[in-house]
C-alpha cells in the first residue's frame, strides 16, 4: 500500500487592501470615479444605488450647507476621508478643518473632520451599523444620518467603545423633518430640516 502525503485543507481568505493599495488601483486605472467604490476595513465595497429621494436631499443640502459653513471650515461632498490604513469611505458630506492646500497633499483625517453626513435610503441599515461603527472607532466627533425613508435626522455624538472591540456613539438624537438643529462645529448656525427632506 502506498501512502501519499496530503496537504491540509485551507480555507479561502479574502484579499485585504490598504489605502495605499487602493490608491494604486486608481492610479492604474483599474478603478475610476464612476465605479462608486469605497474602501471599508480593507474591503472594496460597491456603494448602493442612489434613489431620487436620496439625490433630492443631497441637492437641497448643497444649497444650504455652504451658507452655514461659510469660510469657517471646508465643506466636501462625496469625497474621501482617510480613517485608517485600511479605511477610506466617501461620505455624502463632510465638514473638515480648513487647510492651506485644500487637501491636495492628502485626504482629511479623523482629527481634521468636524462632522460627517450620510444620506440614506437603500443604504440605511449599512450606514446605521457599519459606517456608524467605522466613524465612531476613528473618533469622528459627530455623525449625521439623514434617514430619507422615515424623514428624520439621526444625529450621533460622543464616540466611544461601547463593548470590547465594538464602537458606537453614546448620544443619539432624532430630529424630525419639521424641526431644526444646530451645526455641531458651529452651534450658532442652525439647519432647518423642513427644506431638506423630499
Amino acid at each position: 500500500m502506498i501512502v501519499t502525503a496530503t496537504k491540509p485543507l485551507q480555507t479561502p481568505q479574502p484579499v485585504r487592501f490598504t489605502v495605499q493599495d487602493y490608491h494604486r488601483l486608481v492610479e492604474l486605472g483599474l478603478l475610476g470615479e464612476d465605479d462608486h467604490i469605497e474602501l471599508i476595513r480593507g474591503e472594496l465595497i460597491q456603494m448602493a444605488a442612489r434613489g431620487t429621494a436620496h439625490e433630492t436631499c443631497i441637492t437641497r443640502l448643497l444649497r444650504v450647507l455652504p451658507e452655514l459653513v461659510g469660510d469657517r471650515a471646508t465643506l466636501r461632498c462625496q469625497s474621501p476621508i482617510t480613517l485608517s490604513f485600511d479605511g477610506e469611505p466617501e461620505p455624502d458630506f463632510s465638514i473638515v478643518q480648513n487647510r492651506e492646500d485644500d487637501y491636495e497633499s492628502a485626504h482629511p483625517t479623523p482629527a481634521e473632520t468636524l462632522l460627517v453626513i450620510e444620506v440614506a435610503d437603500s443604504s440605511l441599515e449599512y450606514d446605521r451599523t457599519v459606517k456608524l461603527s467605522l466613524y465612531a472607532e476613528a473618533g469622528i466627533r459627530d455623525y449625521w444620518l439623514f434617514n430619507v425613508i422615515d424623514r428624520y435626522l439621526e444625529a450621533y455624538s460622543q464616540p466611544a467603545e461601547v463593548a470590547p472591540g465594538q464602537f458606537g456613539y453614546l448620544h443619539r438624537q432624532i430630529v424630525t423633518a419639521q424641526a431644526a438643529i444646530a451645526l455641531p462645529p458651529f452651534p450658532e448656525q442652525v439647519l432647518s430640516l423642513d427644506c431638506i427632506f423630499p
